[in-house]
């Protein structure tokens, strides 16, 4: 049966998925400077141990994305054009359908190497049907930002999710857990895995 699941996504010991003022320059905004050290070696090829296992291990058995507004790009509202293509030029590295959540849909883009990024108005629990279908019997994987996962987190949609604490401390920004009183009832902490710089991956799933 396909899941929801979400991989690598990194908060700050205190709970903060990003920091302040998100912009083209800064994506993850400002006061988190070394949040995704982790995955630096992995990005160049040398990665090895836990943290090479975690960043692998999220394209694996994947058929489909979902992703909110502000992980696609920096801007907000209304689009003024349709020039921002995303952050990772024109063949983006997810080779399938890419499903983003906004408030200002526009045409769906298609890129090079297989993406296709599908802009919907729609609640969790619709753009899930839509992605599942697009996953052909695969899983779904969940990307940000840190609204999106909260939001299906809220909703009991996600199967599984994977953490990766920094040790940082943010102090501001966007907290991942904020709201979520009734978390406990609907999640419990399966593993929780030391990493290589001082991090800690954690597996969060449904009872």
């Amino acid at each position: 049966m396909a899941r929801l699941r979400v991989h690598a996504f990194t908060i700050t010991l205190d709970g903060f998925g990003t920091g302040t003022d998100q912009r083209a320059d800064a994506p993850f905004g400002d006061g988190v400077e070394g949040l995704h050290d982790w995955m630096v070696p992995s990005f160049r090829g040398e990665g090895t141990g836990p943290d090479d296992a975690a960043f692998r291990a999220g394209e694996e058995n994947v058929g489909a994305t979902i992703m909110g507004r502000n992980m696609f790009g920096p801007v907000r509202g209304a689009w003024p054009d349709e020039s921002w293509r995303g952050w990772w030029g024109e063949t983006p590295p997810y080779g399938h359908d890419v499903f983003v959540l906004t408030h200002h849909p526009r045409p769906s883009l298609a890129m090079d190497g297989g993406t296709t990024f599908h802009f919907l108005e729609a609640t969790p629990a619709e753009v899930l049907a839509r992605a599942t279908e697009a996953a052909g019997g695969r899983d779904v994987r969940l990307g940000g930002g840190v609204a999106t996962v909260r939001a299906f987190l809220a909703e009991g949609l996600v199967d599984e999710l994977h953490l990766v604490v920094a040790p940082i401390l943010a102090g501001a920004g966007e907290r991942l857990f904020e709201g979520l009183e009734g978390l406990p009832a609907a999640y419990r902490v399966e593993s929780l895995v030391p990493g290589g710089v001082g991090n800690a991956h954690v597996t969060v799933v449904r009872w």
